[in-house]
């Protein structure tokens, strides 16, 4: 369930709002009305990276560093 909340509002809720977002609920920060943030709770990256997983995949070029083009700045 979202909730929209105005930005003057959260910022004397915050502690409620962090803990409503914790427990599943989205919050929504509104200014005069409008959306701009969303506070929603953090989930950790279960997945674990393992280094190398790419490894031949991708290639990059021989001129990948050689300067650009001067008629590129103009």
């Amino acid at each position: 369930m979202k909730k929209q909340i105005n930005i003057d509002e959260a910022k004397t809720r915050l502690s409620q709002l962090v803990d409503q977002a914790a427990n599943g609920e989205d919050v929504v920060i509104a200014r005069a009305g409008r959306p701009v943030a969303r506070l929603v709770a953090w989930r950790p990256n279960l997945v674990a990276r393992k280094s190398g997983r790419m490894r031949g995949r991708i290639r990059v070029a021989r001129n990948f560093d050689a300067p650009l083009p001067a008629d590129l700045f103009q």
